[in-house]
């Protein structure tokens, strides 16, 4: 394993996404308002020194417990959503008031999914995001869980603060939990647990070692903080899981001293827009690829053409994601495709110079361009 200077590399650090799960936040009953105090001091600590911070909190159900007399999450997405909206604003207050008294000013960023997946919100979202560092305010992000449904849900807010870290162009993302970081075995059922202290890179074997056990509020593991770190490190950021609940937690990270699981960005990220339709935009359909535009994808680095296709499944629109898949279901790449469903359905197999025949118009010689095009063997784990 390589040596890595911890404090070399925080001093690097110019902006930090700092998430902070459930498991930390909360009691059984409610907010945990000595966490959010403590927290706060040591992130307005951090921004006397000119450090830029965009807070992802989980934490809004959990502060519509108490309000509505209730000891434990419910089942049903209506009443997760009712909670939402009772405790958001709880939460919210309660980091103003946590913040304020260290004359930081916050702001408060409801995002869903699809919030991001369109172009142009994802650019707005980021353009309000830069304004607010700009002016010193602490952007706080959380996913809009009133509104929110599994089509445009991010799944929880590991994946979220993963985004944000690469839409805000952050160079590390720290992430609070409830244990210290990754282990090789579960340590609430394995005594011999050992912390790993530095991931170089996230396999197979480290995503194995990931257990999949979420606390009382959360919605996500640790097998959805080493996706998320994984999707980081893919953008060119390291990721440091830590104890939120471990005193002077964000100070000694920021001091470079060995707290938590380091994972070390990959040598070689995907470009933000790459990034953006891998990680970002859910796939709304398949298309199916003969032999020869497999090799033209694969080996050769050339875009997808209209003759290359032999089947469409889904209803997608120009601009939308879909999967490329070989005839025997194995998927090859995901891409952003230039026309909508119904008007490629009508030139699957045919040469570029009959498109404007069969369609009347034409946008694009190729259906997915190699510059919006992300082969699965990037994304595949080793």
């Amino acid at each position: 394993m390589p040596s890595v200077n911890r404090k070399k590399m925080m001093a690097q650090v110019k902006r930090v996404v700092v998430k902070v799960g459930s498991g930390v936040l909360t009691r059984r009953n409610g907010l945990n308002l000595n966490v959010i105090d403590d927290l706060s001091t040591e992130m307005s600590a951090l921004r006397s020194k000119g450090i830029e911070l965009i807070l992802v909190s989980s934490g809004a159900i959990a502060g519509g417990l108490r309000k509505a007399g209730l000891t434990k999450r419910p089942v049903s997405v209506s009443e997760q959503q009712a909670l939402a909206a009772m405790g958001q604003s709880r939460l919210i207050q309660a980091y103003e008031d946590a913040f304020g008294r260290h004359g930081g000013t916050v702001a408060q960023l409801l995002l869903t999914r699809d919030d991001l997946t369109h172009r142009r919100r994802y650019l707005n979202a980021r353009n309000t995001l830069r304004t607010l560092l700009a002016w010193r305010v602490i952007p706080i992000v959380n996913e809009n869980d009133t509104v929110g449904t599994d089509e445009i849900k991010f799944g929880d807010n590991d994946n979220l603060a993963a985004l944000v870290t690469t839409l805000t162009e952050a160079d590390l993302l720290i992430n609070l939990t409830d244990i210290d970081g990754l282990y090789d075995k579960d340590p609430r059922e394995h005594a011999d647990a050992t912390l790993i202290p530095m991931v170089t890179k996230i396999d197979r074997r480290i995503t194995r070692m990931a257990g999949a056990i979420p606390g009382f509020l959360g919605t996500g593991g640790m097998g959805s903080k080493i996706t998320a770190a994984r999707k980081v490190a893919m953008g060119g950021a390291p990721t440091v899981i830590a104890n939120g609940l471990r005193p002077h937690v964000i100070k000694d990270i920021y001091a470079g001293r060995r707290v938590g699981t380091l994972f070390l960005s990959n040598d070689v990220s995907l470009s933000r827009r790459k990034h953006w339709i891998a990680f970002t935009k859910a796939p709304k359909g398949e298309l199916t690829i003969d032999a020869g535009a497999e090799t033209a994808l694969l080996r050769n680095g050339k875009s997808l053409l209209p003759s290359g296709i032999q089947a469409v499944a889904g209803r997608f629109s120009m601009g939308d994601a879909v999967e490329l898949k070989d005839a025997a279901g194995r998927r090859l790449a995901v891409g952003m495709v230039n026309y909508h469903s119904g008007d490629l359905k009508k030139i699957i197999g045919a040469r570029t110079a009959e498109i404007e025949g069969l369609l009347g118009f034409k946008h694009d010689d190729e259906i997915i361009h190699r510059d919006n095009m992300i082969l699965a063997t990037e994304l595949e784990e080793e």
